[in-house]
């Protein structure tokens, strides 16, 4: 199958590690060009580094907090300065914070619907006016919430579904310039902020990390976690000339662990 990325512009949120990373990694392969981003100068350097050293796609980076719609106005304009265009955007953001209901404040809740919703909508605006010059696609990375939600997760299982509403509406309003928008939902893939919450439940229950993730992967049918590598994979097909005609629809990468149809 020819996915047909080389020479297209990806611009990838929040992609110095774990998916956004993973992602940017299997499109430099395809000879996408990549540009990454993060708050932490050193780390991107570094990363950039390692992506220019595996395919033939070109990497840049720029430091930018997803939160500030200053950094995400310099890091569209900065994109396509260097690379002349964008025909691709990922959205991607960390994870809000575990919790429950009563123990979130104004705060908390504020706080994760700029990370994990209003980034989404604010890097979709900044980017359009290049994706309208020749069609493109734009991927938001989500969570397996949106169709079962986690348990001491309420920040995330409320602004995840956010991004399937904003999704499902803009694929309607998009598609006469030719730009596709879906949504992929990662399970369990092996990252270190799956790791992270396989720590909090480990601690609420007295029980080791290891103990938590055995029996989270017995309720998995495949019986382990993805790898980042498998999950970049889909991304990547969505992302491609080989999806053509799917749009506004979600995706799980989850090894079948949720069992709403």
């Amino acid at each position: 199958m020819e996915l047909n990325l080389n020479g297209k512009t990806a611009l990838i949120a929040a992609s110095s590690q774990g998916l956004g990373f993973a992602i940017a990694e299997r499109l430099v392969r395809e000879g996408a060009n990549v540009m990454i981003s993060g708050r932490e100068d050193e780390k991107l350097k570094q990363k950039a580094y390692e992506l220019e050293s595996i395919g033939t796609g070109k990497v840049a980076y720029q430091k930018a907090d997803i939160t500030k719609p200053a950094d995400l106005k310099q890091l569209v304009s900065v994109t396509a300065e260097i690379f002349g265009g964008i025909n691709i955007l990922v959205n991607n953001a960390g994870g809000p914070p575990a919790g429950s209901f009563e123990e979130l404040t104004d705060e908390a809740w504020q706080a994760a619907f700029e990370l994990n919703l209003l980034s989404y909508v604010r890097l979709i605006r900044e980017v359009l006016p290049y994706l309208k010059q020749q069609g493109g696609k734009i991927l938001n990375i989500a969570s397996s919430s949106i169709k079962e939600p986690i348990p001491g997760l309420i920040l995330s299982n409320t602004f995840r579904t956010g991004i399937i509403g904003l999704s499902k509406t803009l694929a309607s309003e998009l598609a006469p310039y030719d730009i596709l928008i879906n949504t992929i939902a990662p399970g369990r893939i092996a990252t270190d902020r799956v790791k992270h919450l396989d720590q909090v439940n480990a601690d609420k229950l007295g029980l080791d990390r290891e103990t938590v993730e055995l029996q989270v992967k017995a309720g998995i049918p495949l019986k382990r976690y993805g790898t980042p590598e498998e999950f970049a994979n889909v991304a990547a097909f969505l992302l491609s000339d080989a999806n053509s005609y799917m749009t506004g629809s979600s995706f799980l990468v989850d090894g079948g662990m949720i069992k709403a149809i």
